[in-house]
């Protein structure tokens, strides 16, 4: 129901009160039918306009209103059945109060409906409203539901972003921490290395020092030992010699082998070529031969010392 439904209901009540208004006139009271029905029909409509205003307003006139309606149909249905009643005719009473009846009775009726249309007007009113505010408010929750979605999704992707950045920067810090840890472990590593190279260096060092000095005591041993070997044999080649060469010029020529060994005694000794062939009775010739073989050749050729007096 809306305001174009409550004007047609009203205009309805209004259409079907006024011929009952105007139709309740007696016959003899023709020469007041002017003013008669004038007045009733002012009475009715300030009633029932007035109450119909109030009745929409949701109010109440009090006393006076029911009254006026109440003494309008009173005096509508006295005005209609008064000559009847007069002639004590019933007939005539009961069909000239229809109309003043019907008139009381739809000026209540109307005022009833009236109020039924207000209060269901104002219940619509309120059913709209409430369903208007229902469906603002659900509005304004689906907006702030869609705010806080937004936000959520928003502060999940700002979350996401910050985490894949937390990741990113754990990271970028564990490879840095890797690489640190790497380049420390070289470096230990490189430490190490050198440190066992520079032992290995030293202990190298060490070895061939020791080496060298065991080589230089192996070789001044051997040196010396030589030396003491050489000496030893001097001596004994001396003493050899000196053995050799004690017993005199020879008398007979001596052994081949005993005379070379007087020879190489004489030779080490230094004694002449003619000494020596004395010594081991064997010619000249043959002594500066040996004398030859023991020195070794000179530019290729043997040396004959014989005319040299050696």
């Amino acid at each position: 129901m809306n305001a174009v439904h409550i004007r047609s209901a009203e205009r309805a009540l209004s259409v079907g009160t006024w011929p009952l208004a105007a139709a309740h006139t007696p016959d003899r009271w023709d020469w007041t039918a002017p003013i008669l029905p004038l007045v009733v029909d002012a009475a009715v409509v300030i009633v029932v306009r007035l109450d119909a205003v109030l009745a929409r307003l949701g109010g109440n006139g009090g006393r006076w209103p029911i009254a006026l309606r109440w003494m309008t149909g009173c005096m509508t249905l006295a005005l209609n059945v008064a000559d009847s009643a007069l002639k004590n005719d019933l007939v005539g009473v009961a069909v000239h109060a229809v109309a003043p009846l019907l008139l009381i009775v739809t000026a209540e009726t109307g005022l009833a409906y009236r109020r039924a249309i207000t209060a269901a007007v104002v219940e619509l009113e309120a059913k709209q409203h409430a369903e208007r505010e229902a469906r603002e408010r659900a509005a304004i929750e689906r907006r702030d539901e869609s705010a806080r979605r937004a936000r959520e999704e928003r502060e999940h992707a700002a979350a996401l972003v910050r985490e894949q950045r937390e990741h990113e920067a754990l990271m970028v810090r564990e490879q840095a921490e890797r690489e640190a840890a790497a380049r420390r472990e070289e470096r230990e590593r490189e430490q190490v290395r050198e440190a066992a190279e520079r032992a290995e260096h030293e202990r190298s060092e060490r070895e061939r020092e020791q080496s060298r000095r065991e080589r230089e005591r192996r070789e001044r041993e051997a040196a010396e030992r030589a030396e003491r070997e050489r000496t030893e044999r001097e001596e004994r080649a001396a003493r050899e010699r000196a053995a050799l060469l004690s017993a005199g010029p020879a008398t007979d020529k001596l052994p081949e082998d005993e005379a070379r060994a007087i020879v190489a005694a004489a030779h080490g000794e230094g004694m002449s070529v003619r000494t020596a062939a004395e010594l081991c009775g064997w010619s000249v010739g043959w002594v500066s031969t040996r004398y030859a073989e023991l020195r070794g050749p000179v530019n290729g050729t043997p040396v004959d010392l014989a005319g040299t007096g050696r």
